[in-house]
């Protein structure tokens, strides 16, 4: 996907960043797009400026507050709350592409989140109401678990490990009971 992604975001996106959804709105008026992207990491929103400026607002997962989306009959409206309180509003989205970007950040958030986050919805006559608040716990991994794959632990090898306490017995490290006592059970691992 980020060969589509304008430079402003390119240069932005960490080593490993994995784009999850990106979204560009241009209105009429406007000279340059805005782009919505979400990543496994952060929420970028960029303001493209003529000649290759831009205005980049980047929001990590562990500071967003609340995303909230309001679907009517043609568009929806797309806000993003950050803790210091600063917002990011996006109006007239496609209803399609506001509930994909939603979901992928909630499936984002499950990644780092210790609780399941899911989304609020609310459906009135003439619109739809979608939201994801920060969960109470405000607890997120602080080391990024490789999504999805389990990370095996490898068990050293039990001679591998009669080496290294003979050696810590010859240095004087321990005693000969605890090497005795150690010896019994790596032995009986074998």
């Amino acid at each position: 996907m980020s060969g589509k992604l304008p430079k402003g975001i390119i240069e932005n996106l960490y080593p490993n960043e994995e784009v999850l959804y990106a979204i560009k709105k241009k209105f009429s008026l406007e000279a340059k797009p805005k782009w919505l992207v979400i990543t496994d990491r952060r929420i970028l929103y960029v303001d493209e400026k003529l000649l290759g400026r831009y205005e980049l607002t980047a929001v990590p997962y562990e500071k967003l507050e609340l995303v909230y989306v309001k679907v009517g009959k043609m568009y929806s409206e797309f806000l993003i709350k950050k803790e210091d309180g600063s917002e990011i509003k996006l109006t007239k989205m496609d209803k399609d592409e506001a509930r994909k970007a939603i979901e992928a950040i909630r499936d984002a958030l499950n990644e780092i989140a210790v609780e399941p986050v899911s989304i609020e919805r609310k459906k009135h006559l003439m619109s739809e109401e979608w939201a994801i608040h920060k969960p109470k716990e405000a607890v997120s991994r602080s080391i990024r678990m490789e999504p999805r794959k389990f990370r095996e632990k490898r068990e050293e090898d039990p001679l591998e490990k009669l080496k290294k306490l003979k050696e810590l017995y010859d240095m004087g490290v321990i005693t000969q009971e605890e090497y005795e006592e150690k010896r019994k059970k790596l032995l009986e691992k074998i």
